[in-house]
């Protein structure tokens, strides 16, 4: 009975492929234990094993790159939203930059008007005190003597001033035949309107004078002023025929400047029939004509550049006339102060 177990054992161990034990003859308590142990190592083996297997196992596949995979779509598909989004942010900031150029440009435009309207009141006021000085200066009164003087000396100038103005008709003729030769059109209309307007007041020089009754020819003299390294000293409305002066010289200089660049002549305004004359303006009454001239020219030689250049530097634009600042022309005339 015992044999026929041994043997079974031992069959057994056969097929699982197993080599039977050195104790497959011990006694069957013997038998028993040995089997416990060995069912207690086969135990721990297949533990073992299982753990080995686990261990090597392939790891699962992982549901981080299925949502990697599907963020790496997400772009793709938010795109299209975000380029409007993108465009709008462009847009919105032309549409900035363009309120900002608007600002921009209301700013320089309220400081041009500021700048204009403080030279307004700085020549408003320049003539208020000019007129007030004037007003003040009336109260000295020449004597009888000293006014006759100042009306001789009056009625030679005149004389002096229609003898010139005849020689000046030749000399006009010969500019005009100039002009048309060189087919300058624009200066030529400039330099009829020129000589017309010499010629209107040469007729008021045919006119009666009444120096008795001019204040100029009992008024004192107030200012002093310096051309060519000598002193001339004039009253108040001596000092206003030189103002004039500088910007009737102005107001034709811009014009002849104007005419030049139409003809798209070359920048030459001492060429110029009213810079050569320099007699618009001048009646032959308190200032000597070289004087006249003089500052008519001044007059001209900037408003001839800014007319030529299209710009107001020197110069500005008000009730259909123009005129010299009154800065510049202070500085031109630099007339002192006797008093």
């Amino acid at each position: 009975m015992k044999a026929r177990g041994i043997i079974g054992t031992a069959a057994l161990f056969l097929l699982l492929g197993i080599t039977a034990p050195a104790w497959a003859g011990m006694p069957d308590e013997k038998q028993a234990n040995a089997d416990k142990q060995d069912a207690g190592k086969g135990q721990a083996k297949a533990r073992q094993q299982q753990d080995k297997g686990q261990k090597q196992a392939p790891p699962a596949k992982s549901e981080q790159p299925q949502r990697d995979a599907r963020q790496s779509d997400r772009p793709e598909k938010q795109q299209p939203a975000e380029q409007p989004r993108a465009d709008k942010q462009k847009a919105d900031q032309q549409r900035q930059d363009a309120q900002q150029q608007r600002v921009d440009q209301q700013q320089q435009q309220a400081l041009a008007n500021q700048r204009q309207a403080n030279q307004r009141r700085q020549e408003a006021q320049l003539q208020a005190d000019q007129l007030q000085a004037s007003q003040q200066r009336q109260l000295v009164r020449l004597s009888r003597e000293r006014q006759q003087q100042l009306i001789t000396a009056q009625q030679q100038r005149v004389n002096v001033y229609r003898q010139d103005l005849d020689q000046q008709q030749l000399r006009a003729q010969q500019y005009g035949a100039r002009l048309q030769q060189q087919k300058r059109v624009a200066n030529y209309r400039y330099y009829q309107a020129y000589v017309a307007r010499v010629r209107q007041q040469q007729m008021a020089l045919q006119r009666s004078y009444d120096y008795d009754n001019d204040p100029y020819f009992y008024t004192a003299s107030s200012y002093r002023y310096s051309r060519g390294g000598r002193y001339y000293e004039t009253n108040e409305y001596g000092a206003n025929v030189l103002r004039q002066a500088i910007n009737n010289g102005y107001a034709e200089g811009y014009g002849a400047g104007q005419a030049d660049r139409q003809d798209r002549w070359a920048f030459d305004y001492q060429s110029s029939y009213a810079y050569q004359d320099a007699n618009y303006g001048y009646s032959g009454y308190y200032v000597n004509q070289a004087d006249y001239n003089y500052y008519f020219r001044e007059g001209f030689n900037r408003g001839y550049q800014d007319g030529y250049n299209s710009r107001m530097q020197y110069g500005s634009y008000s009730n259909g006339s123009r005129s010299i600042l009154g800065g510049i022309l202070s500085q031109i005339l630099n007339l002192q102060s006797m008093r």
